[in-house]
Formats: C-alpha cells, sequence, structure tokens
C-alpha cells in the first residue's frame, strides 16, 4: 500500500538579494524563534533538508526559520532556470513526512560532553542576546515589534548582539546576510527607527550571522 502524502503547500518568493530565494510552507520547520544557517553540508547534521539541499550544484547557503527556508545559490545558474525544481524538491521532501530539522537545542541548552556532542542535534543560537539594562529590553522590543516580521518577510532574520556608547550591533542572517541593498536597509530603515524611538541610540552595525 502506497504510503499517503501529508499536503503540503510550498511557494517562492525572491528576496531583496538576488542571490536568495524564500521558499514558505504551511508548515513549522523549527519552533521557538529559533534560527539556523549553514553554509556548507558539513554542518546540517540534524538538519536533513538542509542536508539534500546542499546536494543541489549550485546551493550556497541554507536559512531555516518558522515556517520558511532560503536557499542562496552561486552566479553558475538563474533563479529563473531552477526556482520551480527547488521549489518542488522541498515540497516533495515536506509531503513524505519528513521533518526539516530533526532535533534543535539552544547555545544555552549545548551539550558539554564528548558524548552529549555525538547526539543527533543541531545547535541553534539563542534568537537574541540577552538584554540587560532597561535600554537593551526597549531596543529588542523594536527589533521584535517592528523590524523582525519584515525582515522574516525578506527571507532572513536579524538578531541583538549589543548596544556599547550609542551603538546597537545587529546580526543579520539568511537573504540579509550578504545582501546588496542590506546595508541602505540598515541605515534608512532600522537605525531611523531605533534612533528616533531610543534616543541612547546613535548608531547601528551589522555583522554577517
Amino acid at each position: 500500500m502506497e504510503n499517503k502524502k501529508i499536503p503540503v503547500v510550498v511557494y517562492a518568493e525572491s528576496t531583496p538579494n538576488p542571490a536568495s530565494m524564500m521558499f514558505g510552507t504551511n508548515q513549522t520547520l523549527v519552533k521557538g524563534g529559533i534560527t539556523l544557517e549553514f553554509t556548507n553540508k558539513s554542518q546540517t547534521k540534524g538538519a536533513p533538508l538542509a542536508a539534500q539541499l546542499f546536494d543541489l550544484p549550485f546551493v550556497t547557503k541554507v536559512f531555516i526559520s518558522g515556517n520558511f527556508v532560503t536557499v542562496t545559490k552561486n552566479e553558475s545558474i538563474s533563479w529563473q532556470m531552477v526556482v520551480l525544481d527547488v521549489r518542488e524538491f522541498i515540497q516533495e521532501f515536506l509531503q513524505n513526512g519528513n521533518q526539516a530539522v530533526v532535533a534543535v537545542i539552544t547555545e544555552e541548552e549545548a551539550p558539554k560532553t564528548e558524548e552529549e556532542k555525538a547526539e543527533n542535534h543541531i545547535s541553534a543560537p539563542a534568537f537574541h542576546t540577552r538584554p540587560i539594562t532597561e535600554i537593551e529590553e526597549k531596543i529588542v522590543e523594536i527589533l521584535e515589534e517592528y523590524i523582525r516580521p519584515a525582515v522574516e518577510g525578506d527571507g532572513g532574520a536579524i538578531h541583538f548582539k549589543s548596544f556599547d556608547e550609542g551603538q546597537v550591533t545587529v546580526v543579520l542572517r539568511g537573504a540579509c546576510s550578504g545582501c546588496p541593498s542590506s546595508t541602505l536597509t540598515l541605515k534608512n530603515g532600522i537605525e531611523n527607527l531605533l534612533t528616533r524611538m531610543v534616543p541612547e541610540v546613535k548608531e547601528v552595525v551589522a555583522e554577517a550571522g
């Protein structure tokens, strides 16, 4: 008897980064606000969807968050030629009942012993560096309420890293990392919003995830 496939919707959306395409689904791929980014297959233990995507010769990065996966390609081929194939690949993977991520833990839960490290899990960074001061709490609140939804809509993620002497450092991941327009977005959007809403903030800088 043939296994009944799970109904799965997968749609492709372009991102501000021409090298990256976001593939959204009607399934949750990873829970708890966790984001996972891989730049090669050796990093994908515990994340079989990412591992299989790296078998495609043009894939250079895979980012998984919530209900979407962002795939970044090299310049050997155009998205126009492969976007339908990648969409169908992801859809078939999920329809067959496979989990995008088998097991995930945060950095706070990271294994301490070699035996624990051998388990089939993948370590994920906490979504934000834990805010300590009231100013940092306000910055994280603004990132969560106003900025994160827009960044996720573009196939990426933004994490608060630090606040020091008026400078906010954030980490950009997914399609936002390495995007030609990310600097413009950072200065015209994120920096303008934070400096307006939190007077102590004078500048916002970004690091790649």
